[in-house]
């Protein structure tokens, strides 16, 4: 069987880390799926790259490809984010990552997508689906772990598009909110939590245009002993915040009432433990295919100051292509 149950699953993780084996973990934005497998007993049909670790061949890409999406109209995505909007009125939520799934058709395969697609954090996994992140979600190096949360983004072409995103009353509120979350999730695990950069600006290419992403650096401190229990540690702060909202609990109560799909493995995490460390990212930028057509996820972080139109646009913006 490929996927573990969340309990068996996150036992796997903890064994594997323990034994010191390096190896490759993916994890559903539920929790109730879970791959974990030696990094020298993965079939060949799974391909990961997490920066400079990678287990596949760069590829430079030789010839054109096409790409179209049909996203769903303004008006069904204002009915659900008018939905979240009464949520937060109600005092259920703060801030709700709201995804919709949109048909896309390439002429390229899931796998020469994934070869030539340009980002920090990708997977292909089985021709099932892939990803093409630039959202890390923790790294641990000896024992400082740290997150990265991502909140905030705007076309880079936009003029003064830099001090625009920074300055947006909406975007800080957002970003100030999942920066308090992953302090208090960091906080469950370890001590000495630290938010060592906030709301810096990268920019990441989205097919045609750039966009600007704002991120924060925040670290803490984990028992000598964490990778005798990765696992669980990882269980304790999951889903990332940055992809599902606050306060967590009822926040993703409230996304699986309101979303018409399965999230699935999208905005799920994966990541690869090499026996001393551990790297891994947000599954998100993702793309699955179901009987042999092509979906992609994207979404946004809503809060009470939400323009529809805004975050409709951003919804849009996402979806894209970032061949070389």
């Amino acid at each position: 069987m490929i996927w573990l149950s969340k309990e068996n699953g996150f036992e796997e993780i903890n064994k594997l880390s323990k034994s010191r084996t390096p190896f490759l973990f993916i994890i559903s934005f539920d929790g109730e799926k879970i791959f974990a497998k030696p990094l020298n007993e993965l079939d060949d049909d799974i391909y990961y790259k997490l920066e400079d670790w990678r287990n596949y061949p760069v590829q430079k890409r030789t010839k054109a490809f096409t790409f179209s999406k049909s996203p769903v109209d303004f008006v069904t995505y204002k009915k659900t984010l008018d939905k979240v909007l009464e949520e937060i009125r109600s005092g259920n939520t703060y801030l709700l990552n709201l995804t919709f799934r949109t048909p896309i058709e390439s002429s390229f395969t899931l796998k020469e997508i994934f070869t030539y697609a340009r980002a920090k954090f990708k997977l292909y996994f089985k021709d099932q689906f892939i990803c093409f992140s630039p959202e890390r979600f923790v790294e641990i190096e000896e024992n400082t772990i740290s997150t990265y949360p991502m909140k905030g983004t705007i076309d880079a072409d936009l003029p003064h598009a830099q001090e625009s995103i920074l300055a947006d009353t909406k975007e800080m509120a957002e970003h100030i909110m999942i920066v308090d979350l992953m302090r208090n999730d960091l906080g469950i695990i370890g001590s000495e939590i630290k938010v060592e950069k906030f709301r810096y600006i990268e920019k990441i290419k989205a097919g045609k245009k750039d966009l600007l992403q704002v991120s924060s650096k925040i670290t803490a401190t984990l028992p000598t002993d964490w990778r005798d229990h990765l696992g669980t540690l990882l269980s304790k702060i999951l889903p990332a915040g940055s992809i599902s909202g606050t306060p967590k609990k009822s926040t993703v109560n409230i996304i699986k009432q309101i979303e018409n799909f399965d999230r699935g493995f999208y905005t799920g995490i994966f990541g690869v433990f090499d026996g001393e460390s551990l790297r891994s990212g947000v599954m998100i930028r993702f793309i699955e295919k179901e009987n042999d057509k092509l979906f992609y996820k994207s979404g946004g972080g809503i809060t009470i100051d939400s323009n529809a139109k805004s975050e409709y646009d951003e919804l849009i913006d996402k979806i894209y292509l970032p061949l070389q």
